[in-house]
This record gives structure tokens, C-alpha cells and sequence, in this order.
């Protein structure tokens, strides 16, 4: 039995809390909040856990394994740190780190204590992306050209990250699982209308080895809710929109180029319209499967698919995207 203890009650912590106390193999032991009341809540409902105030004492109290760090971004290294110094396994929620050098220094503790660092890239877990990583590894798809997403939303604004760290995180993680590959260029720009320095709107672009390409666009100060990602493939393409009843659609479409020719007259692309269709998915609760597959990796000394490695490469097109942010 994995003992837990989770730091940080804000929009995600409660969650987090439930899911681990619903698992089997893992018992949820301690809780940690600066806020009292936040703490008061936890123990009204689980009061069997332990709740402290101040971070180190829970982590010198002896009655957990594995720490879950759901605090703001700019925590995450130095509590992370810490954990592993222990000899306790880490689950941080996305991003790992802000730089690639603190993810670098957290992988080696992580390694040299033989512990498991596991990164909150809970999309990687969801039942829609795992079908769609399947179609493409299949070659359903095609070859493919290039993913294309939109996080849209009115608010919530943050102010201890811009929409790209907060937003743009989830569909990066999707979109370098569905391609099995990094970027080797990245560029970005954005606007920051609500509090300067801070980015609200951004377009992130990054280029992918054999010509392949991956688009975001991230707002907070968008009218519609929209979750969509497309991927289009030079066979099929598929959208996945995370607010549909139907979570992804293919569409047998695509356009054929000719051979090379010399002769302008002989250059006709040709269109293909095929039907659509939504293909089974056996759906489940991307957040319990995430905290499940930790356990999992600690109880079978298992390499996490989000481990250390996931949420450095991640961080990587972030620092990178963000320089550019910056010089626009």
C-alpha cells in the first residue's frame, strides 16, 4: 500500500484528493494547505488524514511514500526538490519545472535515489488521445502533416503564469505524444491586454523533422469554450473536441497532388471526399488513470510514460516558446 500525501488545495487539489482516496493500492494518509480552511474541508470529509500547514513538517512526518504537488508553477522545483531529497516519490502537476535546467536537476535526483518523478500531463492518460495516438502508430492517418489545436476560454485568468505555461502545456504534451517526436524549431507571439508582462493570447507554432508542423492558439479572453484538436494525415484526419459527446470524428478526406511534371497543364490537384465517422471509445476518468498509473509505476518500479524525460520535453518547447514570446 502506497501512503500519499498531497500538497496544494486550489482549483485541482480536491480532485486529486478523491482519486487517491478511491484507489486501490495507494491510501491516502496526509494533506498539506496553507489555508485552514481548505484544510478543515479535507478532514471534514477524510478525517482519518493527517492535515498540516507547513509543507516540511509533512514531509518529516514519517506516514507517507509519495508526494502529489498540485501548487502554483513556480513551486513545483523547489517542493519536488525536496520530496526526492527524502526518498519520496514525486508526482508534480504540469509543467514539472519553469526551466529545463531544474526538470534536468530533478530527473538526476529522481535517479540517483531510484524514485519515480511522475509529470500531471493528465491528456496523455484520456481515453480520445490514447485512441488517436493508436490511429496514427497504425498508420490509419497516414503520413502526418500537421496538429492544429484551439484552448479557448473567457477567464479563468491566472497571474502566476501566461496562457501559454497554463494552457498551451496540454495540447504540447498531446501533441509530441502523437507524433513520437520533439520539435527542432519554435517560435511564438501573443498579446498581454490584461496585465502587462503576462501574456493572455498566444500562437505558438512548432516545426517537427520531415516537414511536419503543430499549432496552438491559447486565450483567456475568448467568448467561446472550445477543446479542439485536429490532426490531419495525408489518408484520413481526425478531430477530437474534448467537449463533444463524440470525442473524435475521422474524416476520409484529403487532397492528392500529382506527379512532378513539366507541364503546367498537367498539375491538377484532385480532392477526396469520403465519409465521417466516430470510432468506440472505451472512456474513463483521465485523472484517475493518471494517479492510478502512478501507483502503478511505484509498486512495479515501472518508467512512468509521463515521467521525468515527458515533462522535460515539454518544458523544453515552453522556455523556447517563451524566449520567442519575449522578442515579439
Amino acid at each position: 500500500m502506497i501512503r500519499v500525501g498531497i500538497v496544494g488545495f486550489g482549483y485541482w487539489g480536491p480532485n486529486i484528493v478523491r482519486c487517491f482516496s478511491e484507489l486501490p493500492g495507494s491510501k491516502l494518509t496526509a494533506v498539506c494547505d496553507k489555508s485552514l480552511d481548505r484544510l478543515i474541508q479535507i478532514k471534514d470529509r477524510y478525517p482519518a488524514v493527517q492535515a498540516f500547514e507547513d509543507y516540511d513538517q509533512m514531509l518529516a512526518s514519517d506516514t507517507i511514500d509519495a508526494v502529489v504537488i498540485a501548487t502554483p508553477t513556480a513551486s513545483h522545483f523547489a517542493m519536488a526538490k525536496k520530496a526526492l531529497e527524502r526518498g519520496l516519490h514525486v508526482m508534480v502537476e504540469k509543467p514539472l519545472a519553469e526551466t529545463t535546467d531544474q526538470c534536468r536537476e530533478l530527473i538526476l535526483i529522481a535517479e540517483a535515489n531510484d524514485l519515480t518523478l511522475f509529470v500531471g500531463h493528465v491528456f496523455l492518460h484520456s481515453s480520445p488521445v490514447i485512441k488517436l495516438r493508436e490511429m496514427v502508430v497504425a498508420g490509419e492517418l497516414g503520413r502526418i502533416n500537421y496538429i492544429s489545436s484551439r484552448r479557448l476560454n473567457l477567464g479563468p485568468v491566472r497571474k502566476d503564469v501566461n496562457a501559454l505555461f497554463d494552457l498551451a502545456t496540454h495540447d504540447i504534451s498531446m501533441m509530441l505524444y502523437l507524433l513520437g517526436d520533439r520539435p527542432i524549431r519554435v517560435s511564438c507571439s501573443g498579446i498581454d491586454l490584461l496585465q502587462p508582462g503576462n501574456h493572455d493570447v498566444c500562437n505558438l507554432t512548432m516545426h517537427f523533422p520531415e516537414n511536419r508542423m503543430g499549432m496552438i492558439h491559447v486565450s483567456w479572453i475568448d467568448p467561446r469554450k472550445e477543446r479542439v484538436l485536429t490532426v490531419v494525415g495525408d489518408r484520413k484526419m481526425a478531430v477530437y473536441d474534448d467537449l463533444e459527446q463524440e470525442k473524435i470524428k475521422i474524416y476520409d478526406k484529403g487532397i492528392v497532388a500529382p506527379p512532378a511534371s513539366g507541364d503546367f497543364a498537367d498539375f491538377q490537384i484532385s480532392y477526396r471526399y469520403g465519409g465521417s465517422y466516430s470510432p468506440f471509445i472505451n472512456e474513463r476518468e483521465p485523472l484517475k488513470a493518471e494517479c492510478g498509473d502512478f501507483i502503478r509505476c511505484i509498486a512495479e518500479s515501472q518508467t512512468p510514460l509521463t515521467d521525468g524525460e515527458n515533462g522535460l520535453a515539454v518544458v523544453e518547447v515552453l522556455e523556447a516558446a517563451n524566449l520567442s514570446l519575449r522578442q515579439f
